[in-house]
């Protein structure tokens, strides 16, 4: 059969009967655009979250009061386990460990901010200036905590956006400005560029101020929440953190079983909170991935029908020479075309629900090539997959038996 016939003989079968034509490409479509919107979702999750932990900084070891088996376990509090750090612990980590960049040491706490009328309950983070080069800060209006202020226990303030939005109102500048911590009086100097995270502890949300003035105002012992270790080099990041862990337990006087602090490695949060969002995308997409299954089965059970109308014009076919493999391609291509063209509305409208996903769901999402060409080359393998059996069951009808169907 030459190809333009066997075109044609497709375009006409499949526009003989428009609605069940269309109702079998509406199951393609759905899956289609379930499996690129669902991905994208999960995708973007992962983008998201990875972002997140990458604005924490780089190359970063934190180390917290108590102790903690693993990221992600079950954590063992112990006594006294808020205060098991303090300042010379970050002293003896920045002189005694090497391939260090910097060390910042943080003490933190929650408490009531007044400006006027207005107030918000927020963390507090006393810093010293290395804690602006750990977490990659930047100031959007004035400028960050000196280290002038830092000795001289400045009472000053810089907030994050989020901070000055809930008590001075959106895009205000509010340096020179004074508001109360706690009842204490502290001048604002600066706002900190937005890092669009998001939760309790986000550094939008925050106010920071020196260390010296967190000790002396808020608590009163040199006792510290974090220490924050930035690592020259990733390569060094696992030998580091063995570094500081042996350093600590024998200033502390303990072994690993006893240990009063704990040290996240950012790489391996990395590497745990991909490997959860990944599993949970591909969870999603085969959950949309069943609906293709479903749309695979309509169409098998629409050739099914169409082999049976088309007996007596398949046995006619037939005692005119055509050949089985004649009769098996045009069946097999006609069940790919529905799948093709099913395939590419859908990939239409999953691009659609992905990108209104991402404008009024709140979610972010992110559609990869990848997906959309996996999705491309399902659908064509669905139809070939479905397709098959209706087309062979087609090309072996006796065409005598064909012609006598009533």
């Amino acid at each position: 059969m030459v190809f333009s016939d066997l075109i044609e003989e497709i375009y006409i079968s499949l526009t003989a009967n428009k609605s069940r034509s269309g109702l079998t490409i509406l199951g393609i479509v759905i899956g289609i655009a379930s499996v690129i919107t669902m991905v994208s979702i999960g995708q973007g999750s992962t983008a998201s979250i990875q972002s997140s932990i990458e604005s924490l900084g780089s190359n970063l070891l934190v180390i917290s009061p108590g102790s903690q088996k693993s990221f992600g376990s079950m954590v063992r509090s112990s006594s006294g386990s808020s205060t098991t750090l303090v300042l010379s612990d970050a002293e003896a980590i920045k002189s005694e460990v090497a391939n260090l960049k910097t060390v910042a040491s943080v003490i933190s706490s929650r408490k009531q901010v007044i400006y006027k009328g207005n107030n918000t309950n927020t963390s507090i983070y006393g810093i010293d200036t290395a804690y602006q080069t750990v977490k990659s800060l930047e100031v959007s209006i004035g400028s960050f905590i000196t280290e002038t202020q830092v000795n001289n226990v400045s009472k000053v303030a810089v907030l994050g956006p989020t901070t000055r939005d809930a008590l001075f109102g959106e895009d205000v500048d509010p340096t020179g400005l004074k508001i109360k911590i706690s009842g204490t009086e502290f001048t604002v100097i600066g706002v900190t560029v937005s890092k669009g995270t998001s939760g309790m502890n986000s550094s939008d949300d925050l106010i920071y101020i020196p260390i010296t003035v967190a000790k002396h105002y808020f608590t009163g012992n040199n006792s510290v929440s974090s220490i924050n270790v930035e690592v020259s080099d990733a390569k060094y990041m696992d030998q580091a953190e063995v570094d500081i862990e042996a350093l600590l337990l024998e200033r502390h006087d303990k072994d690993t079983d006893s240990a009063d602090f704990s040290i996240m490695n950012q790489a391996d949060i990395m590497d745990t909170m991909s490997s959860i969002s990944g599993t949970l995308t591909l969870l999603l997409g085969a959950i949309a991935g069943i609906s293709l299954l479903v749309g695979g089965i309509g169409i098998m059970n629409m050739m099914l029908t169409t082999v049976t109308e088309r007996t007596r014009e398949i046995g006619l076919r037939k005692s005119l020479g055509a050949r089985r493999k004649d009769i098996n391609n045009q069946f097999l291509l006609e069940s790919v075309s529905l799948t093709f063209i099913g395939g590419i509305i859908g990939i239409i409208l999953g691009l659609i629900a992905s990108y209104l996903v991402s404008k009024f769901g709140g979610t972010t999402t992110v559609v990869s090539i990848q997906s959309v060409l996996l999705s491309f080359f399902v659908s064509a393998g669905i139809g070939i997959i479905f397709g098959y059996y209706p087309a062979q069951r087609a090309s072996k009808l006796n065409p005598i038996e064909a012609l006598r169907y009533e």
